[in-house]
């Protein structure tokens, strides 16, 4: 069968796959536990503490690597619970910009320890510097070929481009 991985390239999905999903799933209870975050509350919480400047959802969006529809719904929640506020972008009138609040940091600051825990814990710890090091590189190629595509933000909506 031509479309068919071969064993080795099946078997190096499938770790890949089920070692995200086991770290995924202690991350998300450590966060829910800890900060009553979802995973990508998170994400977007932090990516903004460690951006300096409000970001726009564009840039959330395709940061974290998430539907708009999605996104804008998390952020809704988050605005809601008092940790973000949106504006419109001063810039571009058709963009909204997300900033962090106080009390967002605060979680974020919260939630850090546990969840640096979780990522030593498991992923961290059964590798050596080299294998962090070669994991690292592998990774970070794989990300930049994924990333080489158009972003999420680009692909066509309802059939149209946008």
């Amino acid at each position: 069968m031509a479309d068919a991985l071969e064993p080795k390239q099946l078997t190096t999905y499938f770790a890949l796959m089920e070692a995200v999903s086991l770290l995924q799933h202690a991350v998300t209870q450590q966060l829910q536990a800890e900060g009553g975050l979802s995973y990508v509350q998170f994400e977007l919480l932090a990516r903004l503490a460690d951006s300096g400047a409000p970001l726009t959802m564009t840039e959330l969006a395709d940061g974290v690597v998430y539907s708009r529809s999605g996104l804008t719904h998390q952020a809704g929640l988050l605005e809601k619970a008092g940790l973000v506020v949106r504006a419109p972008s001063a810039e571009d009138q058709r963009a909204t910009v997300v900033s962090i609040t106080e009390a967002g940091r605060e979680l974020v600051a919260k939630v850090l320890p546990g969840h640096v825990e979780v990522v030593r814990r498991l992923l961290v710890a059964p590798l050596s510097t080299e294998d962090l090091d070669a994991l690292g590189g592998i990774m970070a190629r794989v990300r930049d070929h994924m990333r080489a595509e158009p972003p999420r933000s680009a692909a066509t909506r309802r059939g149209r481009v946008l």
